[in-house]
């Protein structure tokens, strides 16, 4: 059987808990296409020291993607004491970024540094960064305020228009020609505007997913981001991408019902269940068990993410998955 080309796109823990569970899937070849634009904690301080792309989510998926935990891989999440100021130390920073920012200088290059430790962590598919360069995250909101800086835009008691860069910004060629060669192409999880948006809106990556012939899969969140998607149905975290040039062929969702007592705990704080608030759509929407309530938190479980793409790469296989009402 020829193997599908599977492209994630995104950043963040959610990224990492897909590509956690899709690695053990054995006819497939995988990509994750990263962004860089975080400029906070660690990874801005290292990123405006040095001025290099922000690596700390290009870390997470170097951990997720690894064949097997080892000393390394566990030493690479490893974060020093928190300092109380931004002195120019090790204290607050993470392992693995050091690494990483080391590996750069001494390479002379982000992109071999990363080529460099897929290697060494026995990495099972292709990490690429987003773009290269050093770049800033802007969010335009819906009263006309600029958000500077990827960390900043959920800080802002605001509703958010559109992300955006002020400069141009290239994408990597590695990242264009894997979602050219992509069958599935999945958006998620994770935050919509500063983990998963800040790629697309890169005009080649955007021009790469018309071109495309993969079919657009998005994993929806389980629950609102407090700043960032308040209020947000399904449809709503669709419409984001739709407005910024990205069509959707399927959504998945998670169809178990979260514990009241965790509701509860989320609403305090300010999120919501996403909910699907219309029956007919333009896309396929599937529903199936995405998520793990066993630390009282709503989190999504890699091996039922696996399972749920086996299930959608065996629909294709056979030539009976539906996208937009087309066969």
């Amino acid at each position: 059987m020829t193997k599908r080309k599977v492209v994630v796109i995104g950043g963040g823990h959610g990224q990492s808990a897909i590509l956690r569970g899709i690695k053990k899937i054995e006819n497939i070849d995988i990509a994750a296409i990263v962004t860089v634009a975080d400029d906070g904690g660690s990874t801005g301080r290292l990123r405006r020291r040095f001025h290099i792309p922000a690596m700390g989510d290009i870390r997470n998926v170097l951990i997720s993607l690894g064949e097997s935990e080892t000393l390394l891989s566990t030493l690479m999440d490893y974060r020093f004491e928190s300092a109380d100021s931004e002195e120019e130390d090790v204290m607050g920073h993470n392992l693995g970024n050091l690494i990483l920012t080391a590996m750069t200088q001494s390479c002379g290059s982000f992109l071999e540094s990363i080529s460099t430790l897929c290697k060494v962590l026995n990495v099972r598919g292709e990490i690429i960064p987003a773009t290269s360069q050093v770049i800033t995250l802007f969010a335009r909101m819906h009263d006309g305020t600029i958000v500077r800086g990827e960390s900043n835009i959920p800080d802002i008691s605001n509703r958010i228009n559109e992300v955006f860069y002020e400069e141009e910004v290239k994408a990597t060629p590695a990242a264009i020609q894997a979602i050219l060669d992509a069958d599935v192409v999945i958006l998620g999880i994770g935050s919509v505007y500063t983990s998963i948006l800040p790629n697309i809106i890169i005009p080649e990556i955007k021009e790469a997913l018309e071109k495309s012939k993969a079919k657009v899969v998005y994993y929806c969140n389980a629950m609102t981001q407090p700043g960032e998607t308040d209020g947000y149905t399904m449809e709503d975290h669709v419409a984001a991408f739709h407005h910024h040039g990205s069509d959707v062929d399927m959504v998945v969702m998670a169809d178990e019902i979260i514990p009241e007592t965790i509701l509860k705990r989320y609403h305090e704080e300010g999120s919501m269940e996403v909910l699907m608030s219309e029956e007919k759509h333009e896309y396929e929407v599937m529903k199936c068990p995405l998520l793990d309530f066993s630390k009282d938190l709503v989190r999504h479980d890699s091996e039922k993410i696996r399972k749920s793409l086996e299930v959608i790469l065996e629909r294709m296989n056979k030539d009976v998955l539906y996208y937009g009402g087309q066969k």
